[in-house]
């Protein structure tokens, strides 16, 4: 059946430089809109669910813009305020063989969405109307205005009942010195407030400062991901470890911890188009998977074919639907590592 589900986050612009260009040598960019709010809401939306954004678009023909984007994609826009100037812009820059992707922020700071006010949201009228909320760690690494927006939205919809998904997506750059001890507080809370959380073992370590002595990294998940489970009454747990080849393709695997128990997808190996956006993929699938309440195998092999299909895709959006996603699941057999 389907499902409402909101996602909190900014509306950034992405500015792209074409093919494998550097951004010092290109004399042309095109613009889309993205940001991981807008990646999981048009996700689930093409997975048969509601999908809406709780953000704030700036109220001028940038904003119209974001708008009409949002729209094709197939996202609710009920809960989207206008106010302010600004939109965040990121530019990406393609990475080749050995030289990685790059991605440099600008106006982040200013945007609409990251000076948006108390009283900007109804969080009781949302929490009334969603199933569920989606929130992220790069939103939480704005300032305080945003993170106080972010723990009262999710202890609404706690308080009526719905399910709380936040995907830890810690991001070192945007918290700067220190980053590690200033986050930690704040993720301690919203793990705390969270039904459904992505992370990895290495969120436990560095962000939550969880201790092991393994040194593999299944070992180190298998250890740590049932205590953070334990420690914060999280339900359901989730996240992917991903391989880079010699010869530029990745692998992924899926995991997810729920009922006391580990669940694994295949590792799957595919060449490369866009990476950005396919760890929002994955958190949709796995959001599908317990919103539908399918058995945990079910749910983490539907996420990485899910995660995988967006790597073929240009752009930061993820546009599977639910049929390309199963047809992937029963393709990608004969393509598991061997």
């Amino acid at each position: 059946m389907p499902k409402r589900i909101a996602a909190f986050g900014e509306v950034m612009m992405r500015l792209t430089v074409p093919g494998v260009e550097l951004l010092s040598q290109s004399g042309t960019l095109h613009y889309t809109f993205s940001g991981t709010g807008v990646n999981v809401a048009s996700a689930l939306s093409r997975m048969g669910h509601e999908g809406m954004i709780v953000t704030r678009l700036p109220d001028n023909p940038m904003g119209d813009a974001a708008a009409a984007y949002l729209r094709k994609l197939g996202i609710g826009l009920s809960f989207a305020g206008r106010g302010g100037k600004y939109l965040g812009m990121y530019f990406l820059e393609n990475g080749f063989g050995v030289r990685p992707s790059r991605v440099t922020y600008t106006n982040r700071l200013e945007s609409s969405f990251n000076t948006a006010p108390e009283g900007t949201y109804d969080f009781a009228d949302i929490a009334d109307k969603v199933d569920a909320v989606h929130f992220c760690g790069i939103a939480l690494a704005m300032n305080d205005g945003v993170r106080a927006h972010m723990k009262a939205l999710a202890r609404a919809v706690k308080q009526q009942g719905g399910t709380v998904i936040f995907d830890c997506n810690y991001r070192p750059s945007l918290w700067g010195e220190d980053g590690y001890d200033r986050a930690r507080p704040h993720y301690e809370e919203m793990l705390r407030l969270s039904d459904v959380v992505l992370m990895n073992e290495r969120d436990a370590m560095l962000t939550l400062g969880l201790h092991t002595e393994k040194e593999a990294r299944r070992e180190q998940l298998e250890e740590l991901i049932p205590q953070a489970a334990r420690t914060f009454g999280i339900r359901t747990v989730a996240g992917t470890h991903r391989f880079v080849n010699g010869d530029n393709s990745h692998s992924l695997q899926g995991f997810m911890f729920t009922s006391g128990q580990f669940a694994y997808s295949d590792l799957l190996t595919f060449a490369v188009y866009d990476r950005i956006g396919a760890g929002d993929a994955f958190a949709s699938g796995i959001i599908h998977g317990e919103l539908e309440v399918l058995p945990p195998e079910t749910t983490v092999r539907y996420a990485a074919a899910a995660g995988m299909l967006a790597h073929t895709v240009a752009g930061d959006t993820p546009m599977s639907t639910a049929q390309d996603i199963l047809k992937a699941m029963t393709a990608s057999a004969g393509d598991v590592e061997r």
